[in-house]
């Protein structure tokens, strides 16, 4: 879902380029990606790709396409995958179930009526990840020489902490999470590609790399790191509704004419002292882990074409193009520097 953070960070990220990324390793909340090219990579009728065996492939299509850019670039990625939730989250993934199965309904009635359009904004909303997709996913990752790291709890949580350690130089992600995780520095944009469309304004802006650093947020919102969390606690997170009427600037009045959660009682008529703690406790000091390794490889480019053309029946001329370029980009560089 994401925490409403936009219009309180959205004065403090900077627009930047690819090329300023060179060097950089960036951590990839991987379930996060993978539902977004799932969502997006669909046929006119809504439907993800498939293999001749009937298995999805479109967030394999995303995977490999969208990362063999970014190596280009010379971006090192690491994809973080998530482990078991928190009891907190319990109640939104319900809540996710729900929305899904309802989503589902509705695409088989658009597609019926031969409504397209709302066909593939429902098949999107009920995009779900089974566990072959997650493995074939992992060896494609494999392939390309990208490291995987197992979280024993959230993705993002473990990317933070990865971020905070040094052993990443950022969090790639779309959503402001990963600032409550206490990550120093989030890439967006990242595995987004095209534009987005205002229909209000009659535009449409090309999706660029945006840098958000924890630290010219605190700054700007002259705030602490705890006050942040304390004011994603009120506006809602995947683990509480937060408080109706409340939306981030308010939160940020509040937070700072009392100092803390606690300290406010239009808070505490909605979310008690020990939710306040536990809450904090999960983004704060959340389950992460250090027993993981970032062993960068030189991609497997035989190994790539027979798992994407061989047994998942993609385009060979495709896939040779875009793995020839990427053997041309990576031999301008000092392989000894990147792997």
């Amino acid at each position: 879902m994401g925490i409403n953070l936009s219009p309180l960070v959205s004065d403090f990220k900077r627009q930047i380029d690819f090329p300023h990324l060179r060097g950089w390793i960036l951590a990839i909340d991987a379930y996060n990606t993978l539902y977004q090219f799932i969502t997006t990579i669909r046929d006119k009728t809504g439907n993800p790709l498939r293999d001749s065996k009937g298995r999805v492939t479109s967030h394999l299509s995303g995977l490999f396409y969208r990362n063999v850019q970014l190596l280009k670039h010379g971006i090192k990625l690491v994809y973080v995958f998530d482990g078991v939730p928190p009891k907190r989250k319990m109640e939104e993934l319900k809540r996710r179930r729900v929305v899904k199965e309802e989503g589902y309904r509705k695409y088989l009635e658009a597609v019926e009526r031969g409504d397209y359009e709302s066909a593939r904004k429902y098949a999107a909303v009920a995009a779900t990840l089974e566990d072959y997709m997650v493995g074939d996913a992992k060896e494609l990752l494999s392939l390309l020489g990208i490291p995987v790291v197992q979280a024993p709890s959230e993705g993002e949580a473990q990317a933070a902490y990865m971020a905070k350690k040094g052993d990443v130089t950022a969090v790639a992600s779309q959503d402001y999470d990963s600032l409550l995780f206490g990550a120093p520095k989030i890439v967006r944009n990242v595995t987004l590609t095209g534009t987005i469309k205002y229909p209000s304004k009659g535009i449409e802006v090309r999706l660029e790399p945006e840098l958000v650093e924890l630290k010219r947020v605190l700054e700007g919102l002259e705030i602490s790191y705890e006050q942040l969390v304390d004011m994603g606690i009120i506006i809602g997170t995947d683990y509480n509704e937060g408080i109706k009427g409340i939306g981030p600037k308010k939160a940020l009045e509040y937070i700072k004419s009392y100092g803390s959660a606690e300290k406010i009682p239009e808070v505490l008529r909605h979310i008690s002292l020990e939710d306040i703690i536990e809450l904090r406790r999960l983004f704060m000091s959340p389950e992460v882990t250090d027993d993981y390794s970032l062993d960068f490889k030189n991609p497997d480019y035989t190994g790539i074409e027979a798992f994407l053309c061989d047994e998942h029946d993609f385009s060979e001329q495709r896939v040779r193009k875009a793995l020839n370029e990427l053997k041309k980009s990576l031999s301008t560089k000092s392989l000894d520097h990147w792997f």
